[in-house]
């Protein structure tokens, strides 16, 4: 049997190849990354924090129940913030949560010069979710915005858009007095929306909606809409700044 020699390139192939991985850097480990962190669909992040919000609703004094605004659950307890606005003045408040329950709530703090108020039920539900806080300081403008609340009282509806502004000041129609240090945004807010949270797109509380702005002086939104940052809402409670 006549054996043929291999060419010089088909040879040296398998060694060569060798050679070249042996060669081959191996990484640092300040140049492995890890993959990121996929961004939550907001379908996800409304899943997140639409059981932690309550519709809230005023009674006058002869028991009817008027719509008044929304809140979020922050705490195992229950406890729940809001805007002052939604509930000052009234006799007494009630409270729906998401599971369909509803309870006689009262205000058991209040933060006049920031428009914060908040709440405690008579009755939480057996199974309370509560939202997460997240931390204002985190936020940049052009950020997600995303707001759930009861605007015209159509329970946990869901708005979204983007941060439009930061340590924004609003003078207050008829009070006399500034909301300073609010976030702006232009995520869709109507009457029934105050007191509820602005989100961000990890679907952690950064914000509590106090109001918009409409140049007309109507209650309805032209996209400006604006938020107690969570930190400065949640000191009515005696939270700790994040």
């Amino acid at each position: 049997m006549i054996r043929r020699a291999l060419p010089w390139g088909a040879a040296l192939a398998g060694p060569a190849l060798l050679i070249a991985i042996s060669l081959a850097p191996v990484p640092a480990p300040e140049d492995v990354r890890p993959a990121p962190t996929p961004t939550p669909a907001i379908s996800e992040v409304y899943a997140k924090v639409a059981p932690a919000v309550v519709q809230i609703k005023t009674a006058k004094p002869d028991g009817t129940l008027v719509e008044a605004g929304s809140g979020v659950v922050i705490d195992e307890a229950g406890d729940i913030l809001t805007a002052l606005h939604v509930v000052q003045g009234w006799p007494s408040v009630v409270v729906f949560f998401a599971d369909g329950t509803q309870s006689p709530a009262v205000v058991i703090a209040q933060m006049a010069e920031n428009d914060i108020a908040a709440l405690r039920p008579a009755t939480p539900p057996a199974q309370i979710t509560a939202a997460t806080l997240g931390s204002p300081s985190t936020v940049r403008i052009g950020d997600d915005a995303i707001v759930v609340g009861n605007p015209f009282a159509l329970t946990r509806s869901l708005s979204t858009g983007v941060i439009s502004g930061l340590n924004r000041s609003v003078n207050i129609p008829g009070q006399g007095r500034t909301l300073t240090g609010l976030i702006q945004f232009d995520a869709a807010v109507n009457p029934g929306s105050s007191g509820g949270p602005l989100v961000n797109r990890d679907g952690d509380v950064v914000g509590i909606v106090t109001g918009l702005v409409n140049p007309t002086g109507q209650p309805a939104f032209s996209g400006i809409g604006f938020a107690v940052t969570i930190d400065t809402a949640a000191g009515a409670l005696g939270l700790p700044p994040d």
